[in-house]
């Protein structure tokens, strides 16, 4: 198969790492992204990857919400740290704390040296930090994460993809297709504006999507229509329909 199928566990913030692996296993999806700030805290890695193992799934990212120029740099270390134990490399934390339009000049530079400062951290420890395109950070436009990808120049810098809920098709896209080369994994779901929808109905536009990339790539589910992990199977079979 082209692509890798998983979940990222803040989907379900409710349940515990023990039911969200259940659930995969019966929904026959082998990879997640554990959520640092419910479900796997750093001080917790070694008990969950003994939990994942038992289940066979394996762990392809750790979620951090670290923030780069917010959270003290000096704690990248500990999540680097978890992210091992769990069997991943792959990092995904957010770049600032508002859109990329809003910061200075000066305020820009300062990011941008310690996302250098991080990937260099990263680099030295075998790692990998993603950002997430996201609004409320730097990373908000294709145009702002690009600058910011080519700026750090690092192999340990990358990206994710998903798409705005609040921007056409065409738009996200564009973002897909210009970060494409920089991309590790995708978060998948099926948003308009405020409200969900079944991945089913969008498996067209999904396929566009995928579309743009040309190498393997991990496709996680990320929250459901209805919030319910019940509803975990079936959006787990469109999405290995979307990957076939």
């Amino acid at each position: 198969m082209k692509y890798s199928l998983g979940l990222v566990s803040v989907s379900f913030r409710k349940h515990t790492p023990k039911e969200i692996l259940a659930a995969m296993r019966s929904a026959e999806l082998e990879f997640v992204e554990w959520g640092s700030d419910v479900h796997v805290p750093p001080d917790k890695a070694g008990e969950i990857a003994a939990l994942q193992d038992a289940y066979g799934i394996s762990c392809c990212s750790y979620g951090t919400y670290f923030k780069l120029g917010v959270t003290p740099l000096c704690e990248l270390q500990a999540y680097i740290g978890a992210a091992k134990i769990l069997g991943t490399r792959i990092i995904r934390l957010w770049c600032g704390n508002k859109n990329s339009e809003e910061y200075t000049e000066d305020e820009k530079a300062e990011l941008f040296a310690t996302c250098k400062a991080a990937a260099g951290i990263a680099e030295n420890n075998g790692a990998v930090l993603c950002m997430e395109c996201h609004g409320g950070t730097y990373t908000n436009t294709k145009e702002s994460a690009y600058e910011l990808i080519l700026a750090v120049d690092s192999k340990a810098f990358r990206m994710y993809w998903q798409p705005n809920q609040h921007r056409t098709v065409a738009e996200n896209l564009e973002y897909a297709k210009l970060l494409s080369p920089y991309t590790e994994h995708l978060h998948v779901f099926n948003w308009s504006g405020n409200k969900r929808y079944s991945l089913w109905e969008a498996k067209d536009v999904w396929r566009e999507y995928l579309g743009c990339y040309d190498t393997h790539k991990t496709l996680l589910l990320e929250f459901m229509p209805d919030d319910r992990i019940e509803t975990l199977k079936n959006e787990a079979a469109a999405l290995k329909e979307i990957a076939k």
